[in-house]
């Protein structure tokens, strides 16, 4: 079906709704690439007034990508609440985003609402939205999940402490994890991006983040970011894993490429469900995504990347994560060009995840060929913690010397929460006390020379 609109007298003809979703996208460096991206400002306007029109029961009778082809189509379909959806179901695409921005939309109401909305509907009505309209939407939004500690609730902020080694050094990795620990970060998680897929390599790496949480009793949890094959032998074989990493994407191609399918995520879910090591709560996945994976694995289908990102929150969405993570700047300047559209990507992707009921948080980060710098990431970083991101990234120096790109720093983590009076998650801010770290009002303190944690990191033999 083709949709149409006059604007300053020129009749804009759009062929099917993906052209539709693609040419009312904010400028973006991957659609140009992919040839799908608006010609003009003034056609991607005309894209905005028609889709405004749009009524949002639309995207449920007209997949973007074909039903019969994609499983992620029919777990989108077929996992449709149509009774959440009824509060809604009567509005327009342009209609949903005022009523988005009304004082008397809440987040109870929005949390109610989240089942019953499909990846295509948020990506529809972001692209409407100003950036202040996406932070707005999603502060409203609180998505809580809960492993050994409880990460989304109002006024927090949880940290992912990232220690990776270029080499998978044990001793590396425990220096940037105590490093972290000393700044109060790592309640997110301790999450390691290994340098090898050696299995031998990646248990001993959770045998030594587990031996760490266990000694020094941190209300934490672990993650050794491996393909979920992987994971998978290492808990056959009885490592204790604590959460499943995964990259995900918003088609079934796509998640091909990765070497996934949704089949062999519920495996890992259950397989990882079985192990009963969350202490009060059981989400178990961690799921990581960025637009711009289904263009790069020539997966996308002629659909606009932010749309098949937010299709990517759909696969996350069904396996009750812990935590998802955007890392929104990794993916280089052919899917995002500049500092303009990373940090609006990165507002559009935590906006549509928490709508949709995703526990969402953000690498805020770029590669060195982008033309973007570190006051760029400034800004998104304060950006998202005013929108109530649920948790950032905790990098030694900002500098990831195993993945080389710049991400965010523990100093970083300090100024977002003095700025914005966000503390950590209540179980890792009542150890970091204990542990004579954090003060009463929640600012870090200077660790003394015979802290426990500076006698020496007890850390697994290699």
């Amino acid at each position: 079906m083709a949709y149409t609109h006059t604007l300053a007298g020129n009749i804009h003809r759009f062929e099917d709704l993906k052209s539709l979703l693609a040419k009312a996208t904010p400028q973006r460096s991957g659609d140009q690439l992919a040839g799908i991206g608006a010609d003009s400002e003034e056609q991607r306007m005309a894209a905005k007034y028609a889709l405004a029109d749009l009524p949002l029961q639309t995207f449920l009778h007209q997949p973007v990508v074909p039903y019969e082809e994609d499983e992620v189509t029919r777990l989108i379909i077929d996992s449709h609440d149509a009774s959440a959806f009824t509060k809604v179901a009567h509005l327009t695409v342009g209609d949903f985003r005022d009523w988005l921005l009304s004082n008397s939309t809440t987040g109870e109401i929005l949390s109610a609402l989240a089942p019953g909305l499909t990846p295509e509907m948020v990506a529809a009505v972001s692209k409407l939205m100003r950036n202040q309209d996406l932070i707005l939407v999603a502060r409203k939004c609180r998505v809580i999940t809960q492993f050994r500690n409880t990460i989304g609730l109002p006024g927090r902020l949880a940290v992912r402490l990232q220690p990776n080694h270029p080499t998978d050094d044990i001793r590396g990795i425990a220096a940037s994890m105590l490093d972290g620990l000393l700044y109060g970060c790592g309640d997110a998680m301790i999450g390691i991006n290994p340098a090898s897929d050696n299995i031998n390599v990646l248990t001993s790496l959770v045998a030594m983040m587990a031996d760490v949480i266990e000694h020094y009793e941190i209300p934490t949890q672990s993650c050794v970011l491996t393909h979920v094959t992987n994971t998978l032998r290492m808990i056959e074989a009885g490592a204790p894993v604590d959460l499943v990493f995964q990259s995900v994407a918003g088609t079934e191609k796509a998640n091909a490429s990765f070497g996934i399918n949704l089949a062999l995520l519920r495996e890992a879910h259950d397989a990882a469900l079985s192990l009963n090591r969350g202490t009060v709560g059981s989400n178990v996945m961690y799921f990581e995504t960025g637009q711009g994976s289904a263009l790069s694995a020539g997966a996308h289908h002629g659909v606009d990347q932010q749309t098949c990102e937010a299709r990517g929150y759909a696969v996350a969405r069904a396996f009750n994560p812990f935590l998802t993570n955007t890392v929104v700047g990794f993916i280089g300047p052919e899917y995002l060009y500049d500092g303009r559209q990373i940090i609006r990507a990165g507002l559009e992707d935590h906006f549509c995840g928490k709508l949709l009921g995703l526990p969402l948080g953000c690498d805020v980060c770029y590669t060195n060929h982008a033309e973007t710098d570190s006051d760029d990431m400034d800004s998104l970083m304060t950006l998202l913690g005013t929108a109530g991101v649920n948790f950032t990234m905790g990098v030694p120096g900002a500098d990831d010397i195993m993945l080389n790109y710049q991400s965010t720093s523990f100093h970083d983590a300090l100024y977002l929460r003095e700025v914005l009076g966000l503390r950590h998650a209540p179980e890792f801010e009542d150890w970091l006390q204990r542990i004579g770290l954090l003060d009463t009002s929640g600012r870090l303190l200077p660790a003394k020379l015979r802290h426990p944690l500076l006698g020496g990191m007890h850390v697994a033999s290699p």
